[in-house]
């Protein structure tokens, strides 16, 4: 009996993106907030003023999210209805095409980082978080490229042998993105599984970048070194870093709203309430 075809599941290498419009692209939708209040104006699908938008995030202030949605206006994520004070906020076309960015980067963090209930902006943010420190790309492309490798190989790789290229490798060793192959001094590095799986996220905003490619001045390419294997077998290592940096979770509330699933609903704690203080102004 022939068996159905089943389609080829799409293969997106590491190394095929632009390490730096990554980077830029991660920065634009990066700052706290951010992914809230576009899922907040995706939701209702109208222009929303601030007070209103702050309704729907009762744990964020209403002058803490005025800064935040100037500096989008500015980055072409929203726009206003007006140049009146107090107009309206709505999505950009730029803002709008966000929302298959963010479900790609939920569903990587849901599968790779963290399967807790979660609420959906809360996880993006953490995706984003993890993804966009400074030449993390760089280094994850090098890994995908040629390791396990060991710290001087990979600091040929991206051209940079200092205390910085250490200091991101551990970052990315408690994100989760990156591990070691054994306990021992001087162990290679290597990718997680989280971090193998990064091409269709990077695919996904590489693509949603593209109208802002004429804003940024293209980069030359990172030259990634062409090194062997240590050995292509070695299972990854049980990184206790990676499971305390994906249980760390903030304790804002998992709105339903910004849920593809049901999701518990804890009250907002007094620390998130705290931190976006001062309180409500008109």
């Amino acid at each position: 009996m022939n068996q159905p075809h089943v389609p080829a599941r799409p293969v997106f290498p590491i190394n095929s993106f632009d390490a730096q419009r990554i980077e830029d692209s991660f920065a634009l939708m990066g700052p706290k907030w951010t992914t809230w209040s576009v899922m907040a104006l995706a939701q209702e699908g109208r222009p929303m003023r601030i007070r209103d938008i702050a309704a729907k995030l009762p744990f964020v202030s209403e002058q803490v999210l005025g800064l935040r949605l100037a500096a989008m206006q500015t980055g072409g994520l929203v726009t206003r209805t007006d140049t009146r004070h107090g107009a309206p906020y709505r999505l950009s076309a730029l803002g709008e095409s966000l929302t298959h960015v963010h479900r790609t980067l939920a569903d990587w963090s849901r599968i790779y980082l963290a399967p807790d209930a979660t609420a959906e902006a809360e996880r993006v943010e953490d995706a984003v978080r993890r993804l966009r420190p400074r030449h993390s790309t760089a280094l994850i492309q090098v890994l995908a490229d040629g390791g396990p490798m060991r710290f001087g190989h990979i600091a040929e790789g991206i051209g940079r042998a200092d205390a910085f290229t250490r200091q991101r490798l551990l970052r990315l060793q408690t994100d989760g993105l990156v591990t070691r192959t054994g306990p021992q001094h001087g162990a290679p590095y290597m990718l997680t599984d989280a971090g193998q799986e990064l091409g269709p996220v990077y695919a996904t905003v590489e693509r949603w970048s593209a109208p802002l490619s004429t804003r940024w001045t293209p980069s030359p390419p990172v030259p990634v070194a062409t090194t062997q294997r240590i050995h292509s077998a070695i299972p990854l290592e049980s990184d206790s870093a990676r499971t305390t940096a994906a249980l760390r979770r903030s304790a804002a509330v998992p709105s339903a709203l910004f849920s593809h699933g049901s999701q518990p609903q804890p009250r907002v704690p007094t620390a998130v309430t705290t931190q976006s203080a001062p309180g409500r102004v008109r």
